[in-house]
């Protein structure tokens, strides 16, 4: 399926949105607020035109309003348009009360963005595997369809859930971490640790150097459900502190083995290749070479470095069609695999 859809916002998300469309045949229109940003949304290829007016939705089969959380809640309660609406903000029981009013709308969240914001690292790339859930809370089926062939044009996975369902999710895997890295950051300044900090801890803490201006909207408008995940947290924070108090050496570990079971299971939808790498000069050139010659489908890639530099482990996530190709392409060019 393609159409043609009105981009409201074209920052990072809203971009990367237009190029993926664009690229599976969809004509694609776009509007900012900042023209300069609309400006280079289209030197990028993202749209097909830019529009004036936002609210001129002739030709428009869908509309993507992809700016910050306020302004989509602002947006959609003023919005009257026939054509079917979608979103992709990260909170979605505010969004879905106030699209009450449209005979057409499907909340949507792309699981997937970056750390930065604006059009200019936008890639059709981004969402690619992402899960994308669909609020299915009032929607038509047919609605429901269309936003789910846009979803997959993008080659991202479509979920359907209730909005109240998302919120409750994505505070205890999106909201929580993004607090926990910040305190977790916060807590190593207090003795002056971080100059020590490897590969574990800056895994953990990736999130906290995300841009930071759209979280208190964010964590704001699911407050009842991010406060409900912390108060979790600190539970089980409270019974890790007793056993170790407590030298409870055996409940210690299965406590933390039932961890490592769960996470364990979140790498399930991929296969993961694990590269040592040594200090020296080219390594990466040579990953990006086998890359190249296994035409590898990757999904994700983390490097843990060295607890105090020289090399590391590159763990590239990859479909599993692709990991036997790239496992070959590795090894010829002279890597020792981590299995």
């Amino acid at each position: 399926m393609s159409g043609t859809v009105l981009i409201s916002g074209t920052g990072l998300v809203g971009t990367s949105i237009g190029l993926g469309l664009r690229a599976a045949g969809w004509e694609v229109r776009g509007w900012d607020p900042d023209p300069a940003v609309a400006a280079e949304s289209l030197r990028r290829g993202a749209l097909d035109r830019l529009i004036d007016d936002p609210r001129d939705h002739t030709g428009v089969d869908v509309v993507v309003l992809a700016g910050p959380l306020s302004a989509i809640v602002e947006t959609v309660s003023a919005l009257r348009t026939d054509a079917l609406v979608t979103d992709v903000a990260g909170v979605k029981t505010p969004v879905v009360e106030a699209a009450s009013h449209l005979p057409h709308f499907v909340g949507g969240h792309p699981m997937a963005g970056g750390a930065t914001s604006g059009p200019d690292l936008a890639s059709a790339h981004v969402f690619h595997g992402a899960a994308w859930v669909l609020a299915s809370d009032g929607a038509e089926e047919a609605d429901l369809e269309t936003v789910e062939s846009l979803v997959r044009a993008l080659r991202a996975n479509p979920i359907r859930m209730t909005a109240a369902e998302h919120d409750a999710a994505v505070a205890r895997v999106s909201h929580l971490p993004h607090l926990l890295a910040g305190a977790l950051v916060r807590v190593a300044s207090h003795v002056d640790a971080t100059g020590l900090a490897g590969g574990g801890f800056r895994d953990l803490t990736r999130v906290a150097g995300a841009d930071t201006s759209w979280w208190p909207d964010v964590l704001g408008a699911n407050r009842v459900e991010v406060t409900a995940a912390i108060d979790e947290l600190i539970a089980e924070l409270e019974m890790m502190r007793s056993l170790v108090d407590g030298h409870d050496r055996d409940a210690l570990a299965q406590t933390l083995d039932e961890a490592r079971s769960i996470r364990s299971s979140l790498a399930e939808h991929h296969a993961q290749v694990r590269v040592v790498l040594i200090d020296r000069p080219g390594e990466l050139a040579r990953i990006g070479h086998a890359l190249e010659a296994s035409q590898a489908d990757v999904r994700d890639i983390q490097l843990r470095h060295g607890e105090h530099g020289g090399g590391g482990v590159l763990t590239i996530s990859v479909a599993h069609r692709s990991r036997a190709a790239l496992r070959a392409a590795l090894e010829s060019e002279g890597f020792t695999l981590d299995d």
